[in-house]
């Protein structure tokens, strides 16, 4: 499991999730199985944990407990998946946003600058969209967009038209096919933040990663009892403003909406006044958890209110 992925900030997602021994508890990004084992060692025999991951390779890591239930889905499908088992009401709902380790480490997955290998980036092997027909048949138009918005690169607008100049002649189909043809378009000295920040573009496209967020953002409140918790760990800037924004507001753009009496309308309550961070201990053992932000927020008891 510790090669698949090291969970970042385990003590903190525990003790934000604050654990009754007989609650009910979804962690909607299994991955190595970090968090949802520590969650299981603090549940009683009356405890449930539901877990979800759409990457086929997370089932390899399942421990044998009956308190556990696996869905092989994206956690989009939050609701009706949880619906279906029962669990209509939980105590308290757990997101590790981003790619594992395990999916960078996995060369033919496409995921890392380090490694060549066709540019594929699906988390769900089964998803039809991959990073390869992204770069070969998006628009210039498309490609601005999506390394603008979803890879916040200055010059995306070159990038796009290089990229659309380029397959005209020969299609890119690899890892090195990419860093080829972009090569006079990165910065010196900044080789690796600027490959990071195009892959992280054509990785959030092929997963739908911000339209997924959202969606299960939207739905926690649903899930989650009055005074359950959500507990989140993003990795960039994209997902921590939605996270935040959602928690402070209830939505993801404009002022938070006023009732009749002048009430804030907003299910959530922050835990957390700022995310919180790794100890440099952490970083230093996880490399992983430098970029990591978390935030805690219950779910408001409106009946006490």
């Amino acid at each position: 499991m510790t090669d698949y992925h090291n969970p970042v900030m385990l003590q903190e997602c525990i003790e934000g999730l604050n654990i009754k021994p007989d609650g009910v508890y979804v962690d909607v990004t299994f991955g190595g199985g970090g968090h949802s084992r520590e969650i299981l060692k603090n549940l009683g025999p009356k405890g449930r944990l539901i877990a979800f991951d759409q990457d086929a390779d997370a089932q390899k890591n399942l421990p044998q407990d009956d308190r556990l239930t696996f869905i092989d889905q994206n956690f989009r499908y939050l609701k009706n998946n949880c619906r279906l088992q029962g669990a209509t009401a939980v105590d308290g709902i757990l997101a590790d946003l981003g790619v594992s380790s395990h999916q960078f480490d996995q060369a033919e997955r496409g995921f890392s600058i380090r490694f060549d290998a066709e540019l594929d980036m699906r988390m769900d092997q089964a998803g039809l969209l991959t990073a390869k027909e992204v770069v070969n048949t998006y628009s210039e138009e498309q490609l601005h967009r999506i390394f603008g918005i979803y890879g916040e690169i200055k010059n995306a607008k070159t990038l796009a038209n290089t990229l659309v100049t380029q397959r005209l002649n020969k299609p890119i189909n690899t890892v090195q096919d990419l860093k080829t043809v972009i090569a006079k378009l990165i910065p010196k000295g900044k080789e690796n933040k600027y490959l990071a920040q195009v892959f992280q573009a054509l990785r959030i496209e092929v997963n739908q990663e911000l339209e997924a967020l959202k969606e299960f953002l939207e739905q926690t409140v649903d899930v989650l009892k009055p005074e359950g918790r959500l507990v989140i760990m993003s990795y960039h800037s994209l997902e921590d403003r939605l996270v935040k924004n959602f928690i402070a507001k209830g939505k993801f753009h404009g002022e938070v909406e006023i009732d009749f009496f002048g009430n804030q309308i907003k299910p959530l309550e922050s835990l957390t006044r700022k995310a919180i961070i790794a100890s440099d201990e952490e970083i230093v053992q996880n490399n992983r958890a430098r970029s990591a932000k978390l935030r805690i927020a219950v779910k408001k008891n409106l009946s006490k209110s």
